[in-house]
């Protein structure tokens, strides 16, 4: 697996493995973090002037006692009646590896959204951090045709956008659409074509386009995509909507038509669906950011669209297909490779949306502590798995978090405590890494799928709980 050097200069700020949990100075609390309209509410506290500093994890030959205090502090603060009273806890010292505190930890639950974190593992596991994906133009089967060939980049956006608009957690630029048909009809006028058929090309992904235990209402409502190998804004109707299209890959492909048009280049007929054949040329091509960065922008937004793509892409590698299947083959083979637990772990997606999933609370922590402590190769600053934990939300910070530690009983994990988060019906979890006073690194999980609610209730409880950690 080769490292990219820009990509590497980057992390060499943060310190050798570990130490991609210090992301530097922040200068005051970020501007997303609610604030008081009135005087009656007060505002949530700031963020430390340093968030996450570097964390020594070199192997301890001696493992740090079962504290009792720990454990009863943070079954007092998990005991809300919005989580119900079936949670599981794991708390693992990292650079020891022995959990402290462990409560029903290696039964399954519904870990939600907590998921991408395994997917996350997975992909860099097998595809390293600095790959990127193609979306290309080719020829086609005769010279005037073309086709559209997906790479499975469900970051494509239609057109360019600024990266100074970019959400945290995106801050590399998206490939384009618009750019990938300008190149191509320059392209294309360069041999003299200004009239071609157009074809779309989403084979790369196989199998069904939606998972077991997703209800048709996440398409239809929105919260997720048919899985393509070839779409636009993650297959939505456009890039600020929330609606989807039913055929992601045609939708993309029309798309491409109208910027093709727009630069003199017209295409005739109805856009199809079709392979590129063995003798295609690239006319033009685009490609994504870095696997790094795709990981970080899924962890951070939690983004659906993205876990699985990348899911199906480590499927491709290591799980004998790019689908859900092999998502989920490739998936516990990378996790057994890293010594991670997969007894009891039943998964159907790379997401965490379907009610399928089922991981053990230690199976994450086991997980997160691997990514943590994932040793350089020769040569290299840091360990391959490095964007799980950069990738993290911070809590009161940036996002899936941002909103989040401002409650009562909070005020110590904010701008410390890394996890993502997981909200489905009925479940809430939070999975991540803190450091404590102790100066130790914790690994932790807590999962609730007996969560009757109220969603901000049970957000808040798990808030206490890390925060209880980050001042043990």
């Amino acid at each position: 697996m080769g490292r990219g050097t820009g990509r590497r200069s980057a992390s060499t700020a943060l310190g050798l493995a570990l130490a991609t949990l210090a992301l530097g100075p922040v200068a005051g609390p970020a501007a997303a973090l609610p604030r008081a309209a009135t005087g009656l509410v007060p505002a949530p506290p700031g963020v430390p002037t340093v968030v996450l500093p570097a964390t020594d994890v070199s192997p301890q030959t001696t493992a740090p006692p079962v504290d009792p205090a720990l454990d009863a502090a943070l079954s007092a603060a998990l005991r809300s009646k919005a989580l119900g009273t079936d949670v599981t806890v794991s708390v693992l010292d990292v650079a020891s590896g022995k959990v402290l505190v462990g409560r029903g930890d290696t039964r399954p639950q519904q870990p939600a959204s907590s998921l991408k974190v395994l997917t996350a593992v997975t992909v860099l596991q097998t595809y390293g951090d600095d790959a990127r994906l193609t979306t290309a133009a080719v020829t086609g089967a005769t010279p005037s045709e073309v086709v559209l060939v997906g790479g499975g980049d469900a970051t494509l956006t239609r057109a360019p956008a600024s990266t100074a608009s970019l959400p945290a957690g995106q801050a590399a630029r998206p490939a384009s659409m618009a750019a990938l048909a300008a190149a191509t009809a320059t392209a294309l006028k360069a041999e003299g074509l200004t009239r071609v058929t157009l074809k779309a090309d989403d084979t790369l992904f196989t199998g069904p386009r939606t998972a077991e235990g997703w209800p048709a209402s996440y398409v239809t409502s929105g919260v997720v995509s048919p899985v393509s190998a070839l779409s636009v804004d993650g297959g939505r109707t456009g890039a600020a909507v929330r609606t989807r299209d039913a055929d992601p890959a045609l939708a993309a492909a029309r798309y491409f038509a109208q910027r093709l048009a727009a630069a003199g280049v017209t295409v005739t007929g109805t856009v199809g669906r079709g392979s590129a054949p063995a003798s295609a040329v690239a006319l033009a091509s685009v490609q994504s950011p870095t696997m790094a960065d795709l990981v970080e922008r899924m962890l951070t937004q939690s983004d659906d669209d993205l876990a699985e793509a990348l899911a199906h892409l480590a499927g491709a590698k290591a799980g004998g297909s790019a689908s859900f299947v092999g998502g989920v083959a490739a998936t516990t083979s990378v996790l057994t490779s890293l010594g991670v637990p997969t007894e009891g772990v039943r998964l159907s997606d790379g997401s965490g949306l379907s009610a399928v999933d089922h991981v053990p609370a230690l199976t994450m922590v086991r997980t997160l502590a691997a990514a943590a402590t994932d040793a350089p190769a020769s040569g290299q600053d840091t360990g391959v798995l490095w964007p799980t934990t950069s990738g993290l939300p911070v809590a009161g910070v940036t996002g899936t978090l941002a909103d989040r530690f401002a409650t009562p009983g909070t005020s110590a994990g904010r701008g410390v405590v890394r996890a993502k988060t997981g909200t489905l019906t009925g479940v809430n979890s939070l999975s991540g890494l803190v450091r404590d006073r102790q100066g130790r690194l914790l690994a932790f999980s807590f999962i609730a799928d007996g969560s009757p609610g109220p969603v901000l209730d049970a957000r808040a409880a798990l808030d206490r709980g890390a925060s209880v950690l980050a001042a043990s």
